[in-house]
């Protein structure tokens, strides 16, 4: 059993994971009831280590075989001498396959099933949601959403099994109405929905099992879409030598910081500081560039009010991060306009996203950081179309703008030109506030800086920066600063 800080990384589609049960059945030999009780006593196992002083649980089951796995799950629990009520959803004659071989195995206990009724939820310890599995595609309605409703309005726990009854498997979208839980044991295959979008929100703590099934089924399927995993990234940065010198980790030009908004400049600025860039420079505003040396003296601050002045900064970079705290102004415009042809690598984030999504034109070697409201300007569409399917999303991003591109939010995106896609399930609701970003876009920067590609530098630098706030938040997620993650920004760019 593997828990949320240690999954494993391919992540499948509905659609993959039937195709990965019908190889462990039809070519592996292994019966599907055997990979049902598997589940089943998996899920069981998982609901005795978190709530061990339960005594009475409620399973609700579905017709399918997710409720194959809830029969299993009331089974072993009965046997072992807990109070279990079994609640069916759905007509019993609709059961086929190895869910009613299940079924008829908990009637041979002497479980029998009840219909539901939203007054059989009170007075219990656990319940555990088996109603959806992973094939749902379509709105929940009717009496299915009433059920739900009634699961969501509990003061007990809860359980999913394989996935929260009403979220889709391969987005991460609530269709419709879905089930809240507690904690969500996943098998066979880790779906990409629970890790982006209202998945995390939905699952809480997630495991997975892989029900003992051989490695080698995997080897037959290829997956696009992998979990990022910091302790697998944070080896991207070789040691440096006795010999090191300041000019061998390169020189980030920060470009934004219009009237008002300098402290977008500066956390972008040190972020990329305190990953390890040998040398930062900001373009900013004449009127306040004097105030970042004061802050922060380790940053070279350059008033810059027209291209002429930029041009210089720019011959003298490696790397070029541009908008935090940009604005939209005819000065931010010019400034965008001044780095459209560059050739080295250009992190565009914040206002200059903004200001990209009214141009026509894209960047030769560029790293794009949107949160979702940007994304869907960039795109000509809605949060709600972008935030629906975050995976096509960020492809389209991709594909429209080229480079790299990162969805930020819950279970932040990295897609680049090869169209593989990577998954971010650290970070945390804490990290909601305004200054967030412009700490990635300092992060990545600093590390192109030190010589990583800018995917391999996206996909550590978006890891660092969510481990940072995990670390951050432990004294609590609400209150969380941007500036508070910055020694642990130094803290996970030194592992």
């Amino acid at each position: 059993m593997i828990d949320d800080k240690s999954l494993p990384e391919p992540l499948y589609r509905a659609n993959q994971v039937r195709e990965l049960d019908r190889i462990a059945i039809e070519e592996m030999g292994i019966p599907g009831i055997c990979l049902m009780e598997r589940a089943g006593s998996a899920a069981f196992e998982i609901l005795k280590s978190h709530w061990p002083q339960a005594h009475r649980i409620i399973v609700l089951c579905g017709i399918g075989n997710n409720g194959g796995d809830g029969y299993i799950l009331a089974r072993l629990a009965y046997l072992a001498g807990y109070d279990v009520m079994v609640l069916q959803v759905g007509d019993i004659a609709h059961l086929k396959g190895d869910a009613l071989i299940a079924f008829e195995a908990m009637k041979a206990i002497g479980l029998k099933a009840q219909v539901f009724t939203t007054t059989k939820l009170s007075l219990v310890d656990v319940l555990v949601d088996g109603l959806f599995g992973t094939g749902l595609d379509r709105e929940v309605s009717g009496k299915w959403q009433d059920v739900i409703d009634s699961l969501n309005s509990r003061t007990c726990p809860l359980l999913a099994l394989d996935i929260p009854s009403g979220l889709h498997a391969d987005t991460g979208t609530v269709l419709g109405t879905a089930v809240r839980a507690d904690v969500t044991v996943t098998f066979i295959g880790l779906k990409p929905g629970l890790l982006t979008g209202a998945g995390p929100d939905y699952c809480g703590k997630l495991y997975f099992d892989d029900l003992q099934v051989l490695p080698i089924i995997y080897d037959s399927l290829n997956t696009t879409v992998k979990r990022l995993d910091y302790n697998n990234l944070k080896t991207a940065l070789p040691k440096r030598p006795r010999t090191a010198h300041k000019g061998q980790f390169g020189h980030v030009l920060i470009i934004g910081g219009d009237s008002g908004m300098i402290g977008a400049a500066r956390l972008a600025a040190e972020a990329a500081a305190r990953v390890g860039a040998g040398l930062i420079s900001v373009a900013t505003r004449s009127a306040h560039a004097a105030l970042l040396n004061i802050t922060r003296p380790e940053i070279m601050s350059h008033g810059v009010e027209t291209v002429d002045e930029l041009k210089p900064l720019l011959d003298k970079a490696n790397v070029i991060a541009i908008g935090p705290g940009l604005g939209q102004s005819t000065w931010a415009q010019s400034l965008l306009e001044a780095i459209k042809e560059t050739e080295k690598p250009v992190i565009v984030d914040a206002d200059a996203l903004n200001l990209l999504s009214k141009n026509n034109f894209k960047f030769k070697n560029s790293i794009l950081t949107p949160h979702i409201g940007e994304a869907a300007r960039l795109l000509k569409s809605s949060t709600i179309q972008a935030q629906a399917d975050r995976f096509a999303a960020v492809r389209a991003l991709q594909r429209r703008f080229g480079g790299v591109c990162v969805l930020k939010g819950a279970g932040t995106l990295v897609a680049d030109s090869e169209e593989q896609i990577g998954v971010c399930n650290a970070g945390n609701p804490g990290m909601a506030s305004g200054g967030m970003g412009d700490l990635l876009t300092g992060v990545i920067a600093g590390l192109v800086a030190q010589g990583l590609s800018p995917i391999e530098a996206t996909k550590y630098g978006v890891c660092l920066h969510a481990e940072a706030g995990d670390r951050a938040a432990q004294d609590g997620e609400r209150g969380l600063l941007p500036s508070d993650l910055i020694p642990w920004l130094r803290h996970y760019a030194n592992p």
